[in-house]
Protein backbone atom coordinates (compact mmCIF):
# COMPACT_ATOMS: atom_id res chain seq x y z
CA UNK A 1 0.00 0.00 0.00
CA UNK A 2 1.40 3.14 -0.93
CA UNK A 3 2.82 5.61 2.11
CA UNK A 4 2.12 2.85 4.43
CA UNK A 5 4.19 0.24 6.17
CA UNK A 6 8.31 0.28 6.42
CA UNK A 7 8.95 -0.19 2.35
CA UNK A 8 12.53 0.21 0.80
CA UNK A 9 12.08 2.30 -2.24
CA UNK A 10 14.44 2.63 -5.02
CA UNK A 11 16.66 5.61 -5.77
CA UNK A 12 15.03 6.61 -8.87
CA UNK A 13 11.58 6.41 -7.12
CA UNK A 14 12.12 8.31 -4.37
CA UNK A 15 14.31 11.59 -3.11
CA UNK A 16 15.63 13.43 -0.09
CA UNK A 17 16.55 16.75 0.11
CA UNK A 18 18.09 18.18 3.07
CA UNK A 19 17.01 21.59 4.50
CA UNK A 20 18.73 23.96 6.31
CA UNK A 21 16.76 26.05 9.05
CA UNK A 22 17.28 29.59 9.12
CA UNK A 23 15.87 32.72 11.22
CA UNK A 24 12.31 34.10 10.14
CA UNK A 25 11.94 37.06 8.81
CA UNK A 26 10.17 38.19 11.87
CA UNK A 27 13.15 37.36 13.55
CA UNK A 28 16.00 38.33 11.31
CA UNK A 29 14.49 41.94 10.81
CA UNK A 30 13.70 42.08 14.86
CA UNK A 31 17.60 42.00 15.10
CA UNK A 32 17.95 44.79 12.85
CA UNK A 33 15.86 46.80 14.80
CA UNK A 34 12.70 46.54 12.69
CA UNK A 35 9.58 45.33 14.27
CA UNK A 36 6.83 43.85 11.20
CA UNK A 37 3.23 45.11 11.63
CA UNK A 38 1.35 41.70 12.03
CA UNK A 39 -1.03 40.34 8.92
CA UNK A 40 -3.37 38.14 9.20
CA UNK A 41 -1.68 34.57 8.61
CA UNK A 42 -5.30 33.52 7.30
CA UNK A 43 -4.76 35.22 4.31
CA UNK A 44 -2.39 33.40 2.90
CA UNK A 45 -5.36 30.88 1.85
CA UNK A 46 -7.20 33.99 0.23
CA UNK A 47 -7.27 34.95 -3.44
CA UNK A 48 -4.80 36.16 -4.86
CA UNK A 49 -2.19 33.56 -3.33
CA UNK A 50 -1.05 35.16 -0.23
CA UNK A 51 2.98 34.20 0.85
CA UNK A 52 4.34 35.12 3.91
CA UNK A 53 1.24 36.50 4.99
CA UNK A 54 2.44 37.42 8.52
CA UNK A 55 5.77 38.52 7.83
CA UNK A 56 7.00 35.46 9.69
CA UNK A 57 7.82 32.70 7.29
CA UNK A 58 10.13 29.99 8.60
CA UNK A 59 13.29 29.52 6.92
CA UNK A 60 13.22 25.53 6.19
CA UNK A 61 14.86 25.59 2.94
CA UNK A 62 16.92 22.98 0.46
CA UNK A 63 18.26 22.85 -2.58
CA UNK A 64 16.41 23.30 -6.34
CA UNK A 65 18.46 23.53 -10.14
CA UNK A 66 16.27 25.10 -13.06
CA UNK A 67 17.98 24.69 -16.22
CA UNK A 68 20.51 23.14 -18.35
CA UNK A 69 23.33 23.16 -17.21
CA UNK A 70 21.48 23.08 -14.02
CA UNK A 71 21.28 26.77 -12.26
CA UNK A 72 20.66 26.22 -7.89
CA UNK A 73 18.56 27.41 -5.79
CA UNK A 74 17.59 27.45 -2.19
CA UNK A 75 13.95 27.51 -1.92
CA UNK A 76 10.91 27.39 0.93
CA UNK A 77 9.62 23.56 0.56
CA UNK A 78 5.85 25.20 1.41
CA UNK A 79 2.61 23.42 1.77
CA UNK A 80 0.42 26.03 2.28
CA UNK A 81 0.99 27.04 -1.36
CA UNK A 82 0.92 25.16 -4.73
CA UNK A 83 3.04 27.14 -6.88
CA UNK A 84 7.16 27.08 -7.63
CA UNK A 85 8.62 30.19 -8.55
CA UNK A 86 12.58 31.90 -7.93
CA UNK A 87 14.20 35.30 -8.70
CA UNK A 88 14.95 36.07 -12.01
CA UNK A 89 17.21 38.14 -13.51
CA UNK A 90 14.31 40.35 -14.84
CA UNK A 91 13.64 41.25 -11.29
CA UNK A 92 16.33 44.21 -10.12
CA UNK A 93 14.36 45.18 -6.58
CA UNK A 94 16.42 45.12 -3.69
CA UNK A 95 14.78 41.36 -2.57
CA UNK A 96 16.02 40.35 -5.63
CA UNK A 97 19.17 41.42 -6.49
CA UNK A 98 20.32 40.27 -2.84
CA UNK A 99 19.49 36.73 -3.98
CA UNK A 100 20.61 33.90 -7.01
CA UNK A 101 18.46 34.63 -9.95
CA UNK A 102 17.74 32.51 -12.43
CA UNK A 103 19.01 33.41 -16.06
CA UNK A 104 17.04 31.96 -19.19
CA UNK A 105 19.12 32.70 -21.30
CA UNK A 106 21.99 30.14 -19.49
CA UNK A 107 19.86 27.29 -20.26
CA UNK A 108 19.20 25.57 -23.24
CA UNK A 109 16.35 24.06 -22.60
CA UNK A 110 14.22 27.32 -21.87
CA UNK A 111 11.22 28.03 -23.22
CA UNK A 112 9.17 31.25 -22.74
CA UNK A 113 5.33 31.36 -21.77
CA UNK A 114 2.86 33.61 -22.16
CA UNK A 115 1.26 33.24 -18.75
CA UNK A 116 1.71 35.62 -15.76
CA UNK A 117 1.42 35.80 -11.98
CA UNK A 118 1.41 38.13 -9.11
CA UNK A 119 1.25 37.57 -5.24
CA UNK A 120 0.75 39.78 -2.65
CA UNK A 121 3.09 39.72 0.85
CA UNK A 122 2.85 41.12 4.30
CA UNK A 123 4.94 44.09 2.50
CA UNK A 124 3.56 44.56 -0.81
CA UNK A 125 2.98 42.63 -3.97
CA UNK A 126 5.19 40.58 -6.43
CA UNK A 127 4.66 39.95 -10.27
CA UNK A 128 5.92 37.69 -12.46
CA UNK A 129 6.16 35.92 -15.68
CA UNK A 130 6.33 31.80 -16.42
CA UNK A 131 8.40 29.81 -18.59
CA UNK A 132 9.32 26.17 -19.22
CA UNK A 133 12.44 24.46 -18.18
CA UNK A 134 14.32 21.29 -16.65
CA UNK A 135 13.65 21.19 -12.99
CA UNK A 136 16.31 18.93 -10.95
CA UNK A 137 15.01 17.43 -7.41
CA UNK A 138 17.83 15.33 -6.14
CA UNK A 139 17.77 12.50 -8.47
CA UNK A 140 14.07 13.52 -10.15
CA UNK A 141 14.35 15.29 -13.48
CA UNK A 142 11.47 16.98 -14.28
CA UNK A 143 11.73 18.05 -18.18
CA UNK A 144 9.12 21.15 -18.89
CA UNK A 145 8.18 22.17 -15.80
CA UNK A 146 6.31 25.35 -15.60
CA UNK A 147 8.10 28.00 -13.53
CA UNK A 148 7.44 31.04 -12.09
CA UNK A 149 9.99 33.83 -12.47
CA UNK A 150 10.23 37.17 -10.53
CA UNK A 151 9.88 40.15 -12.36
CA UNK A 152 9.28 42.86 -9.58
CA UNK A 153 9.10 42.12 -6.14
CA UNK A 154 8.67 45.68 -3.79
CA UNK A 155 9.36 45.52 0.08
CA UNK A 156 11.88 44.38 2.17
CA UNK A 157 10.49 41.47 4.02
CA UNK A 158 12.65 38.86 1.40
CA UNK A 159 15.53 40.92 1.24
CA UNK A 160 16.84 39.31 4.59
CA UNK A 161 15.18 36.12 3.37
CA UNK A 162 17.91 33.12 2.88
CA UNK A 163 16.10 31.19 0.27
CA UNK A 164 15.53 32.52 -3.77
CA UNK A 165 12.16 30.78 -4.09
CA UNK A 166 9.29 28.81 -3.11
CA UNK A 167 8.44 25.52 -3.76
CA UNK A 168 4.65 24.94 -3.16
CA UNK A 169 3.38 21.69 -2.38
CA UNK A 170 -0.45 22.28 -2.03
CA UNK A 171 -3.04 20.87 -4.47
CA UNK A 172 -3.72 22.13 -8.03
CA UNK A 173 -6.65 24.01 -7.52
CA UNK A 174 -4.72 26.26 -5.73
CA UNK A 175 -1.80 26.79 -8.15
CA UNK A 176 -3.57 28.84 -10.43
CA UNK A 177 -2.97 27.98 -14.41
CA UNK A 178 0.50 26.53 -13.38
CA UNK A 179 0.95 22.51 -12.44
CA UNK A 180 2.73 21.75 -9.37
CA UNK A 181 5.50 20.35 -9.37
CA UNK A 182 4.88 17.69 -7.39
CA UNK A 183 1.86 16.78 -9.89
CA UNK A 184 4.27 16.91 -12.77
CA UNK A 185 6.09 14.00 -11.21
CA UNK A 186 2.93 11.99 -10.20
CA UNK A 187 2.06 12.44 -13.85
CA UNK A 188 5.13 11.36 -15.29
CA UNK A 189 5.68 8.58 -12.82
CA UNK A 190 9.27 10.13 -11.34
CA UNK A 191 7.73 8.94 -7.82
CA UNK A 192 6.77 5.53 -6.91
CA UNK A 193 4.99 6.40 -3.78
CA UNK A 194 2.53 9.94 -4.34
CA UNK A 195 3.46 11.34 -0.92
CA UNK A 196 5.87 14.35 0.41
CA UNK A 197 7.25 13.96 3.98
CA UNK A 198 8.91 16.69 6.30
CA UNK A 199 11.18 16.42 9.21
CA UNK A 200 11.89 19.65 11.01
CA UNK A 201 14.73 19.91 13.45
CA UNK A 202 13.63 21.10 16.61
CA UNK A 203 17.16 22.54 17.14
CA UNK A 204 19.76 24.66 14.64
CA UNK A 205 21.49 21.25 13.72
CA UNK A 206 21.31 19.50 10.55
CA UNK A 207 19.11 16.98 9.99
CA UNK A 208 16.06 18.54 8.74
CA UNK A 209 14.56 16.78 5.73
CA UNK A 210 11.81 16.85 3.04
CA UNK A 211 11.51 13.47 1.13
CA UNK A 212 9.32 12.72 -2.17
CA UNK A 213 8.27 9.28 -3.07
CA UNK A 214 9.27 8.27 0.67
CA UNK A 215 8.88 7.68 4.34
CA UNK A 216 12.09 8.28 6.38
CA UNK A 217 11.57 5.70 9.63
CA UNK A 218 14.18 6.59 11.03
CA UNK A 219 12.75 10.26 12.07
CA UNK A 220 10.15 9.49 14.02
CA UNK A 221 8.92 6.74 16.89
CA UNK A 222 5.78 4.38 16.59
CA UNK A 223 2.67 4.85 14.34
CA UNK A 224 1.65 6.93 11.99
CA UNK A 225 -2.26 8.42 12.39
CA UNK A 226 -3.47 9.32 10.00
CA UNK A 227 -6.37 11.88 8.77
CA UNK A 228 -8.18 12.85 5.92
CA UNK A 229 -7.67 15.75 3.77
CA UNK A 230 -11.47 17.82 4.40
CA UNK A 231 -10.48 20.28 1.60
CA UNK A 232 -8.30 19.30 -1.79
CA UNK A 233 -7.21 22.94 -1.84
CA UNK A 234 -4.69 23.09 0.55
CA UNK A 235 -3.55 20.54 3.29
CA UNK A 236 -6.79 21.02 5.41
CA UNK A 237 -7.76 18.86 8.40
CA UNK A 238 -10.46 18.84 11.37
CA UNK A 239 -8.92 19.04 15.01
CA UNK A 240 -10.75 17.46 17.43
CA UNK A 241 -10.18 18.91 20.26
CA UNK A 242 -7.96 22.02 21.96
CA UNK A 243 -6.68 21.11 25.58
CA UNK A 244 -4.82 23.22 27.75
CA UNK A 245 -3.10 21.70 30.39
CA UNK A 246 -4.75 18.73 29.72
CA UNK A 247 -8.30 20.75 30.19
CA UNK A 248 -10.86 19.82 27.47
CA UNK A 249 -12.33 22.83 26.12
CA UNK A 250 -15.69 24.45 24.07
CA UNK A 251 -13.10 25.13 21.18
CA UNK A 252 -12.92 22.47 18.54
CA UNK A 253 -15.34 20.18 20.05
CA UNK A 254 -17.59 20.42 16.81
CA UNK A 255 -14.69 19.73 14.90
CA UNK A 256 -11.63 22.83 13.87
CA UNK A 257 -10.77 23.23 9.80
CA UNK A 258 -7.48 23.62 10.37
CA UNK A 259 -3.90 23.79 7.56
CA UNK A 260 -0.72 22.27 8.29
CA UNK A 261 1.73 24.38 7.10
CA UNK A 262 5.36 24.45 6.62
CA UNK A 263 5.55 27.59 5.35
CA UNK A 264 4.15 29.09 8.37
CA UNK A 265 6.21 29.49 11.58
CA UNK A 266 4.25 29.44 14.45
CA UNK A 267 0.62 27.97 15.39
CA UNK A 268 -2.51 30.14 14.35
CA UNK A 269 -5.81 29.96 16.63
CA UNK A 270 -9.27 32.49 15.85
CA UNK A 271 -8.49 35.45 17.84
CA UNK A 272 -11.14 34.98 20.72
CA UNK A 273 -8.99 31.59 21.55
CA UNK A 274 -5.94 33.42 21.08
CA UNK A 275 -7.04 36.20 23.59
CA UNK A 276 -7.79 33.49 26.26
CA UNK A 277 -4.73 31.76 25.98
CA UNK A 278 -2.81 34.93 26.10
CA UNK A 279 -4.64 36.07 29.37
CA UNK A 280 -4.22 32.28 30.80
CA UNK A 281 -0.35 32.50 30.15
CA UNK A 282 -0.11 35.90 31.44
CA UNK A 283 1.32 36.92 28.35
CA UNK A 284 0.77 40.94 26.80
CA UNK A 285 1.03 41.83 23.42
CA UNK A 286 4.29 44.02 22.76
CA UNK A 287 5.93 46.07 19.56
CA UNK A 288 7.97 43.11 20.11
CA UNK A 289 5.84 40.11 19.94
CA UNK A 290 3.86 37.70 22.62
CA UNK A 291 6.58 38.29 25.31
CA UNK A 292 7.43 35.90 28.28
CA UNK A 293 10.08 35.93 30.97
CA UNK A 294 12.38 33.00 29.89
CA UNK A 295 12.96 31.72 33.42
CA UNK A 296 8.90 31.00 33.62
CA UNK A 297 8.83 28.82 30.57
CA UNK A 298 8.67 25.62 32.31
CA UNK A 299 5.20 26.76 34.17
CA UNK A 300 3.58 27.67 31.56
CA UNK A 301 0.94 25.00 30.08
CA UNK A 302 0.96 22.40 27.74
CA UNK A 303 -1.03 22.63 24.41
CA UNK A 304 -2.74 19.52 23.07
CA UNK A 305 -4.98 18.82 19.56
CA UNK A 306 -6.62 15.89 18.61
CA UNK A 307 -6.35 14.22 15.48
CA UNK A 308 -7.11 11.22 14.70
CA UNK A 309 -8.19 10.17 17.76
CA UNK A 310 -4.97 10.78 19.26
CA UNK A 311 -3.66 13.57 21.20
CA UNK A 312 -0.67 15.64 20.35
CA UNK A 313 1.13 17.81 22.98
CA UNK A 314 2.60 20.84 22.57
CA UNK A 315 5.06 21.86 25.23
CA UNK A 316 5.66 25.28 26.36
CA UNK A 317 9.63 24.38 25.25
CA UNK A 318 8.22 24.12 21.30
CA UNK A 319 5.95 27.15 21.42
CA UNK A 320 8.34 29.63 23.24
CA UNK A 321 11.47 30.72 20.91
CA UNK A 322 14.33 32.28 22.42
CA UNK A 323 16.69 34.89 20.56
CA UNK A 324 19.64 36.73 22.08
CA UNK A 325 20.41 39.88 21.57
CA UNK A 326 23.64 41.90 22.95
CA UNK A 327 24.27 38.45 24.79
CA UNK A 328 20.76 38.70 26.65
CA UNK A 329 18.18 36.07 26.17
CA UNK A 330 14.84 37.05 24.64
CA UNK A 331 11.82 34.84 25.04
CA UNK A 332 7.94 34.90 22.92
CA UNK A 333 5.35 32.97 21.97
CA UNK A 334 5.26 31.82 18.71
CA UNK A 335 1.14 31.50 19.18
CA UNK A 336 -0.43 33.93 17.13
CA UNK A 337 -4.55 34.95 16.31
CA UNK A 338 -6.23 35.05 12.74
CA UNK A 339 -9.12 37.01 12.02
CA UNK A 340 -12.24 36.71 9.71
CA UNK A 341 -11.96 37.59 6.48
CA UNK A 342 -14.04 38.09 3.38
CA UNK A 343 -13.47 34.88 2.41
CA UNK A 344 -15.00 33.67 5.82
CA UNK A 345 -14.86 29.84 5.25
CA UNK A 346 -11.45 30.10 5.60
CA UNK A 347 -9.74 27.83 8.56
CA UNK A 348 -8.53 30.11 11.56
CA UNK A 349 -6.26 27.31 12.39
CA UNK A 350 -2.90 26.67 11.29
CA UNK A 351 -0.61 24.10 12.90
CA UNK A 352 2.75 25.21 11.38
CA UNK A 353 6.57 24.89 12.29
CA UNK A 354 6.13 25.12 16.27
CA UNK A 355 3.87 21.92 15.76
CA UNK A 356 5.73 20.16 12.90
CA UNK A 357 9.19 20.44 14.67
CA UNK A 358 7.40 17.93 17.33
CA UNK A 359 6.00 15.48 14.97
CA UNK A 360 6.84 13.73 11.90
CA UNK A 361 4.11 14.61 9.09
CA UNK A 362 3.25 12.68 5.95
CA UNK A 363 1.31 14.57 3.03
CA UNK A 364 -0.37 11.78 0.81
CA UNK A 365 -1.68 12.68 -2.34
CA UNK A 366 -3.02 8.86 -3.30
CA UNK A 367 -5.15 8.68 -0.23
CA UNK A 368 -5.68 12.39 0.39
CA UNK A 369 -4.25 12.29 4.11
CA UNK A 370 -1.94 13.65 6.36
CA UNK A 371 -0.45 11.47 8.71
CA UNK A 372 1.99 12.09 12.24
CA UNK A 373 4.26 10.54 14.63
CA UNK A 374 6.26 11.72 17.34
CA UNK A 375 9.46 12.97 15.62
CA UNK A 376 12.59 12.21 17.16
Amino acid sequence: VKCRGQISLCAPCAVLVPLIKGKSIREAMREKGVFLPYVNAALKYQPPAVLAASGATAFYYGALSIGSPPQSFMVLFDTGSANLWVDSVYCNDKACNTHKKFDPKRSSTYTSSNGRFSMWYGAGDMDGIYGYDTVTLGSIVVPQQEVGLSVTEPGDNFVVAKFDGILGLAYPSDAGDQRPLMDTMMQEGLIQYNCVAFYLSRSDRAGSEVSFGEVDYSKFRGQLTWTPVTRQKWWQISVQSFKINNQPSSWCSQGCETMVDTGNPAIFMPNSVHQYTMNLLKVQPTQDGYMVDCSQINSLPTLTFTIGGVDFPVPPSAYVETTYRGGSPSCSVALYPTQPSAAHDLPLWILGDVFLQEYYSVFDRTYNRVGFAPAV
